[in-house]
C-alpha cells in the first residue's frame, strides 16, 4: 500500500494527475537525403527528414522513447520548452548523458504553462547539420480564449541554411581549427528550391509556424502577393501587426496568419539570407486549391543587408497585453517593468584563436564540455567537474581562454542581461529553461543611460533574441526555474567552439515544489558511471 501511495505521489508531482499523456517512439537512423540535389548522409527520425511534429496542449505530459540507431552518441534538445524544475530532461551535454549507440532513453517532458511554436533539434556534435529536427506546437487549452479565430489549417514551416557536405565533414573542419565555408543553400521543410508546397483554399486563413532551424544565417520570409499577420512569438501572443516580409533569426520561431485573398493561382514563398554576400535564396509554392496557374514572374525581392530595417521591425514586435497566455488572465497582468532588477550581467561575444585553432567566447571564456554532465555532477556533488563563478558578470577585455564556464544565480532573482556584440556580424542568443522580456536593443555601446529607452510595458517575451552588429540587446528575466541552464549562441559553429556557458539557478531548498529529483531512468556517464539515481 505504501509503495502504491509513493508511486502516485511521484506521478502527481511530475505531471499532475489530471494532465493528459502523449506517447511517442522515435527511431533515429542514418539515411540518404537529397535536399540540394546531391546525396548526403542525413539523420532521420522514423525515416523522416525533417522529423515528425510534436502536437500538444498546455500542461500535456510528453513521453518520447528515443532509440539511437546511429554509431555515435546522440541527444535531442527542445528549443523553447522550459522543462520546469527539471533541467535533467533538457537534452544538452551539460544536463543529460548522451544516448549510447544501440541504446534508448525515454524523455519525460511537460508543456507546463506554455503555449506556442517551438522546435526540437539534435544537440551533440554537428548533428544539427544532418537533420533530426522538427516542429513543436503547444495549443491553448479549450477554455482559454485565443485572440484570433481558429485557422483553416496549421502548418509547420522549418527554414534554414544548409550544406551539401556531411555533418562529419563539417565537424572535422571545426575540430581542425578552421571556420566553416559559406552555406550552399536554404531549405524549406527539408527541401530545396521549389520543393515545399502548401495548399490554401480561396478566402480561408491559415497559420504558419515558422522556425529558423539553420546553422548560422538570419533569413527573411515572404509570400508573393500576400501579407502576414504576426500573432505569436515563442509562446507569447503579440500585437497583431501586418508585415510583407519577416526576419527570422537563427533559432527563432514566429506564428503568422495568412489569408488566401488573392486570385486563384500559385504564388512564390521566398526565403533568403540576410546580411550576407552573396544572398542565398530559395522558393516554395503557395498553391490555391482551385488554381490552374503555376507561379509566374520573378520571386519578390526582400531586404538584404539593411540593418535598420530589421531593427525597426524587431522593435515593432510587442506583447498583446489583453490576450490570455496559457492561463485565463491577460498577458499584461505581469508588470515586469515595475520590478527592480537585483543584478546586471553583461555578456560580450568574441572570436579568436587558441594554439592556432579557431575559438569563440563569452566574456573571454571559451566553453569546453566536461566529462560528466554538469547537472548530474552537481546532483552527486562530484568535485572537479566545474566551478561556479568560472565566468565573470562583465566583459574582462582579456584574451580568450578555455574553461567549463558556469555562472551562479539565485532562485527567484529578477535580473538584467545585456548582450554586447562588438563584432561585425549579427548574433543570436538562446536561454534554455526560460522566456525573457526583450526590453531594448540599439546600435553602439550599452551604458546605464541606455535604460532610458527600454520598453517597460509591452516588450515581447521569448527565448531567443538577436543582437545586431556592433550593437546591444537587453533582456529582463525572472529566475523562477531551478536548474542548470544552457545560455548559448544559436550560430552552431560558434556554440560548438565555445560561445556558450551554463547558468546555475540554485536554491538550498530540497522541496519538489522547487525542483524535481533526478529522473529514475536518467543515464549516468563519466564520473557518475556506476552510481544509482534514486529509488521510486
Amino acid at each position: 500500500m505504501l509503495l502504491k501511495l509513493a508511486f502516485l505521489f511521484v506521478v502527481f508531482a511530475i505531471g499532475g494527475a489530471e494532465d493528459p499523456y502523449r506517447f511517442f517512439t522515435w527511431n533515429v537512423t542514418y539515411g540518404d537525403i537529397y535536399p540540394l540535389g546531391v546525396r548526403q548522409q542525413g539523420i532521420l527520425i522514423n525515416g523522416q527528414f525533417p522529423g515528425p511534429d510534436i502536437y500538444s496542449v498546455t500542461n500535456d505530459n510528453i513521453i518520447i522513447n528515443v532509440f539511437n540507431s546511429l554509431d555515435e552518441p546522440f541527444l535531442i534538445s527542445w528549443n523553447g520548452i522550459q522543462n520546469r524544475r527539471n533541467s535533467y530532461e533538457d537534452g544538452v551535454n551539460g544536463t543529460t548523458c548522451p544516448i549510447p549507440p544501440g541504446k534508448n532513453f525515454t524523455y519525460i517532458l511537460q508543456m507546463k504553462d506554455q503555449i506556442g511554436s517551438f522546435f526540437y533539434f539534435p544537440s551533440l556534435g554537428f548533428h544539427k547539420a544532418a537533420g533530426s529536427f522538427g516542429g513543436i506546437r503547444i495549443l491553448s487549452r479549450p477554455r482559454i480564449p485565443v485572440p484570433f479565430p481558429d485557422p483553416a489549417n496549421d502548418f509547420t514551416v522549418l527554414i534554414g541554411d544548409w550544406y551539401k557536405a556531411n555533418h562529419t565533414d563539417l565537424r572535422a573542419i571545426l575540430d581542425g581549427g578552421k571556420k566553416l565555408p559559406f552555406p550552399d543553400g536554404v531549405l524549406i521543410n527539408g527541401r530545396g528550391p521549389n520543393g515545399a508546397s502548401f495548399t490554401f483554399e480561396q478566402g480561408k486563413t491559415y497559420r504558419l509556424r515558422i522556425s529558423n532551424v539553420g546553422l548560422q544565417n538570419s533569413l527573411n520570409f515572404r509570400i508573393q502577393g500576400h501579407k502576414m499577420t504576426l500573432v505569436e512569438v515563442e509562446g507569447t501572443h503579440t500585437v497583431q501587426t501586418t508585415y510583407s516580409s519577416l526576419d527570422v533569426h537563427v533559432g527563432q520561431s514566429y506564428s503568422v496568419l495568412v489569408t488566401a485573398d488573392q486570385s486563384p493561382q500559385d504564388y512564390y514563398i521566398v526565403v533568403s539570407t540576410r546580411f550576407t554576400t552573396p544572398v542565398l535564396t530559395t522558393t516554395g509554392n503557395l498553391h490555391y486549391a482551385n488554381s490552374n496557374s503555376p507561379v509566374s514572374g520573378l520571386p519578390p525581392g526582400g531586404p538584404t543587408i539593411e540593418i535598420d530595417w530589421s531593427l525597426n521591425q524587431a522593435r515593432s514586435i510587442r506583447t498583446n497585453l489583453t490576450a490570455s497566455g496559457p492561463r485565463p488572465n491577460p498577458q499584461g497582468s505581469y508588470h515586469y517593468g515595475m520590478i527592480n532588477t537585483t543584478r546586471t550581467i553583461r555578456l560580450s561575444n568574441s572570436a579568436g584563436q587558441i594554439s592556432g585553432k579557431q575559438r569563440y567566447a563569452v566574456n573571454s571564456v571559451s566553453f569546453v564540455p566536461a566529462d560528466t554532465p554538469l547537472k548530474i555532477a552537481d546532483y552527486f556533488k562530484i568535485d572537479g567537474v566545474f566551478r561556479v563563478g568560472s565566468i565573470s558578470d562583465a566583459p574582462t577585455g582579456g584574451g580568450i581562454y578555455l574553461d567549463t564556464s558556469v555562472m551562479g544565480a539565485d532562485y527567484r532573482a529578477f535580473i538584467e542581461i545585456v548582450f554586447e556584440n562588438n563584432e561585425d556580424i549579427i548574433q543570436s542568443w538562446h536561454l534554455n529553461g526560460y522566456s525573457f522580456f526583450v526590453v531594448g536593443m540599439d546600435g553602439g555601446q550599452w551604458t546605464p543611460a541606455s535604460r532610458d529607452q527600454y520598453n517597460l510595458r509591452d516588450a515581447v517575451s521569448r527565448c531567443t533574441t538577436q543582437v545586431y552588429p556592433n550593437s546591444w540587446t537587453a533582456i529582463y528575466v525572472a529566475l523562477d526555474n531551478v536548474g542548470m541552464w544552457n545560455l548559448r549562441s544559436e550560430f552552431w559553429a560558434r556554440q560548438y567552439l565555445g560561445q556558450q556557458f551554463y547558468l546555475r539557478v540554485y536554491t538550498t531548498s530540497t522541496s519538489f515544489r522547487d525542483e524535481y529529483p533526478i529522473p529514475k531512468n536518467a543515464l549516468l556517464c563519466g564520473r557518475a558511471s556506476g552510481r544509482r539515481t534514486r529509488p521510486l
